[in-house]
Protein backbone atom coordinates (compact mmCIF):
# COMPACT_ATOMS: atom_id res chain seq x y z
CA UNK A 1 0.00 0.00 0.00
CA UNK A 2 1.29 3.46 -0.90
CA UNK A 3 1.82 5.95 1.90
CA UNK A 4 -0.66 8.78 2.34
CA UNK A 5 1.00 11.82 0.75
CA UNK A 6 0.57 15.07 2.69
CA UNK A 7 1.68 18.53 1.60
CA UNK A 8 2.00 21.25 4.25
CA UNK A 9 1.82 24.75 2.78
CA UNK A 10 2.48 28.18 4.22
CA UNK A 11 3.76 31.42 2.81
CA UNK A 12 7.54 31.26 3.28
CA UNK A 13 8.15 27.51 3.75
CA UNK A 14 10.84 28.25 6.31
CA UNK A 15 9.29 27.31 9.66
CA UNK A 16 5.76 25.92 10.25
CA UNK A 17 5.47 23.80 7.12
CA UNK A 18 9.06 22.60 7.52
CA UNK A 19 8.41 21.59 11.15
CA UNK A 20 5.25 19.78 10.01
CA UNK A 21 6.97 17.94 7.16
CA UNK A 22 9.83 16.68 9.32
CA UNK A 23 7.55 15.69 12.20
CA UNK A 24 5.06 13.73 10.09
CA UNK A 25 7.81 11.96 8.17
CA UNK A 26 9.40 10.94 11.48
CA UNK A 27 6.25 9.94 13.39
CA UNK A 28 4.41 8.53 10.38
CA UNK A 29 6.78 5.53 10.15
CA UNK A 30 6.32 5.16 6.39
CA UNK A 31 2.52 5.26 6.61
CA UNK A 32 2.69 8.91 5.52
CA UNK A 33 4.99 10.75 3.16
CA UNK A 34 5.13 14.46 3.96
CA UNK A 35 6.27 17.39 1.86
CA UNK A 36 6.25 21.13 2.44
CA UNK A 37 6.16 24.18 0.22
CA UNK A 38 5.39 27.89 0.20
CA UNK A 39 3.53 30.32 -2.01
CA UNK A 40 6.43 32.78 -1.60
CA UNK A 41 9.30 30.61 -0.35
CA UNK A 42 12.13 32.35 1.46
CA UNK A 43 14.66 30.03 -0.17
CA UNK A 44 16.11 28.96 3.17
CA UNK A 45 14.95 27.03 6.19
CA UNK A 46 14.87 29.13 9.35
CA UNK A 47 17.84 28.14 11.56
CA UNK A 48 15.57 28.09 14.63
CA UNK A 49 13.38 25.49 12.89
CA UNK A 50 16.43 23.33 12.27
CA UNK A 51 17.56 23.78 15.89
CA UNK A 52 14.09 22.85 17.15
CA UNK A 53 13.99 19.70 15.04
CA UNK A 54 17.53 18.70 16.03
CA UNK A 55 16.73 19.20 19.73
CA UNK A 56 13.69 16.92 19.28
CA UNK A 57 15.87 14.27 17.64
CA UNK A 58 14.25 14.59 14.22
CA UNK A 59 16.27 14.35 11.01
CA UNK A 60 16.43 17.60 9.08
CA UNK A 61 19.20 17.12 6.50
CA UNK A 62 16.93 16.97 3.45
CA UNK A 63 14.69 19.94 4.26
CA UNK A 64 14.52 22.91 1.92
CA UNK A 65 12.37 25.96 1.30
CA UNK A 66 10.63 25.51 -2.05
CA UNK A 67 7.70 26.72 -4.10
CA UNK A 68 4.42 24.86 -4.20
CA UNK A 69 4.67 25.14 -7.99
CA UNK A 70 6.65 21.90 -8.03
CA UNK A 71 3.62 20.03 -6.65
CA UNK A 72 1.16 21.08 -9.37
CA UNK A 73 2.87 19.75 -12.48
CA UNK A 74 1.72 16.57 -14.19
CA UNK A 75 4.83 14.66 -13.08
CA UNK A 76 4.41 15.69 -9.42
CA UNK A 77 3.65 12.97 -6.90
CA UNK A 78 -0.11 12.63 -6.40
CA UNK A 79 -1.22 14.21 -3.14
CA UNK A 80 -3.84 12.83 -0.79
CA UNK A 81 -4.01 15.70 1.71
CA UNK A 82 -2.99 19.37 1.56
CA UNK A 83 -2.85 21.26 4.86
CA UNK A 84 -2.33 25.00 5.06
CA UNK A 85 -0.61 26.16 8.24
CA UNK A 86 -0.71 29.93 7.76
CA UNK A 87 -2.24 32.13 10.45
CA UNK A 88 -5.48 33.57 9.13
CA UNK A 89 -6.02 35.31 12.48
CA UNK A 90 -3.00 37.47 11.63
CA UNK A 91 -4.50 38.17 8.18
CA UNK A 92 -1.73 36.11 6.60
CA UNK A 93 -2.81 34.95 3.14
CA UNK A 94 -3.03 31.20 2.68
CA UNK A 95 -2.09 29.80 -0.70
CA UNK A 96 -4.75 28.05 -2.75
CA UNK A 97 -3.91 24.80 -4.49
CA UNK A 98 -6.28 22.95 -6.80
CA UNK A 99 -6.46 19.20 -7.20
CA UNK A 100 -8.22 16.00 -6.20
CA UNK A 101 -7.13 15.84 -2.57
CA UNK A 102 -8.53 16.60 0.86
CA UNK A 103 -7.87 20.17 2.01
CA UNK A 104 -7.60 21.24 5.64
CA UNK A 105 -6.38 24.27 7.55
CA UNK A 106 -4.23 24.03 10.67
CA UNK A 107 -3.46 27.69 11.28
CA UNK A 108 -0.85 28.73 13.78
CA UNK A 109 1.22 31.81 14.47
CA UNK A 110 4.47 32.02 12.55
CA UNK A 111 7.38 31.55 14.95
CA UNK A 112 9.64 33.11 12.30
CA UNK A 113 7.94 36.39 13.19
CA UNK A 114 8.93 36.13 16.86
CA UNK A 115 11.06 38.93 18.24
CA UNK A 116 13.18 39.38 21.32
CA UNK A 117 16.08 37.44 22.68
CA UNK A 118 17.33 34.24 21.05
CA UNK A 119 15.81 32.36 23.99
CA UNK A 120 12.39 33.95 23.39
CA UNK A 121 12.53 33.17 19.68
CA UNK A 122 13.58 29.60 20.43
CA UNK A 123 10.62 29.27 22.80
CA UNK A 124 8.25 30.45 20.04
CA UNK A 125 9.60 27.70 17.77
CA UNK A 126 9.35 25.05 20.49
CA UNK A 127 5.74 26.11 21.24
CA UNK A 128 4.82 25.95 17.53
CA UNK A 129 6.46 22.55 17.20
CA UNK A 130 4.65 21.24 20.27
CA UNK A 131 1.28 22.20 18.75
CA UNK A 132 2.25 20.73 15.38
CA UNK A 133 3.28 17.51 17.10
CA UNK A 134 -0.06 17.29 18.98
CA UNK A 135 -1.96 17.76 15.75
CA UNK A 136 0.10 15.20 13.87
CA UNK A 137 -0.26 12.68 16.69
CA UNK A 138 -4.05 13.15 16.44
CA UNK A 139 -3.90 12.67 12.67
CA UNK A 140 -1.91 9.46 13.08
CA UNK A 141 -4.80 8.01 15.10
CA UNK A 142 -7.17 8.43 12.15
CA UNK A 143 -7.84 5.48 9.83
CA UNK A 144 -7.07 7.70 6.83
CA UNK A 145 -6.76 4.71 4.53
CA UNK A 146 -10.44 3.81 4.96
CA UNK A 147 -12.04 7.21 5.52
CA UNK A 148 -14.14 8.93 2.87
CA UNK A 149 -13.01 12.39 1.80
CA UNK A 150 -15.83 14.22 3.58
CA UNK A 151 -15.21 12.34 6.82
CA UNK A 152 -11.44 12.84 6.57
CA UNK A 153 -11.81 16.57 5.90
CA UNK A 154 -14.07 16.98 8.93
CA UNK A 155 -11.62 15.10 11.13
CA UNK A 156 -8.63 17.08 9.86
CA UNK A 157 -10.48 20.38 10.29
CA UNK A 158 -11.26 19.35 13.88
CA UNK A 159 -7.59 18.66 14.49
CA UNK A 160 -6.85 22.12 13.13
CA UNK A 161 -8.92 23.55 15.99
CA UNK A 162 -6.54 22.08 18.56
CA UNK A 163 -4.69 24.73 20.52
CA UNK A 164 -2.03 24.61 23.19
CA UNK A 165 -4.60 24.60 25.97
CA UNK A 166 -7.61 22.72 24.61
CA UNK A 167 -8.69 20.12 22.13
CA UNK A 168 -11.76 20.35 19.93
CA UNK A 169 -12.59 17.21 17.96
Amino acid sequence: MNPCRVLFICTGNSARSILSEATLNHLGNGRFEAFSAGSQPTGRVNPYALDTLAAAGLPCGNLSSKSWDQFVSEDSPPLDIVITVCDSAAKEPCPVLFGDFVRAHWGLADPAGATGSPAAIGEAFRDAHALITRRIEAMLKLPVETMGKTELKAALDGIGEMTESRTVL
